[in-house]
């Protein structure tokens, strides 16, 4: 068993709210979820409203497979402009 697990900070500059940047992090969730069916989560950064961290992960039995599904969903999120990515950590584990 392969799982890969994707890290992305994303840094709001046009945001001045908690509110607002949930609506952006509801966005980026469903269409990755809908798109890819990947794990995605917010896992830091709750209180503060101009960062977003996102963890994503798979799971399948070919890493060459995990690797490409993880930046595409790396690019779709980069070509969605809801935010600027500042920082991305990719990790790969074969189980």
């Amino acid at each position: 068993m392969v799982v890969g697990t994707l890290k992305i900070e994303f840094r709001l500059h046009d945001n001045d709210s908690l509110k607002g940047k949930r609506k952006i992090i509801r966005s980026m969730v469903d269409r990755v979820k809908h798109k890819f069916n990947a794990a995605v989560a917010e896992i830091g950064s709750n209180d503060k409203w101009q960062v977003i961290e996102l963890g994503i992960s798979t799971v399948g039995n070919d890493r060459r497979h995990i690797d490409s599904s993880l930046n595409n969903i790396l690019a779709f999120l980069e070509s969605l402009y809801l935010a600027e990515i500042v920082r991305s950590e990719m990790e790969i584990l074969n189980l």
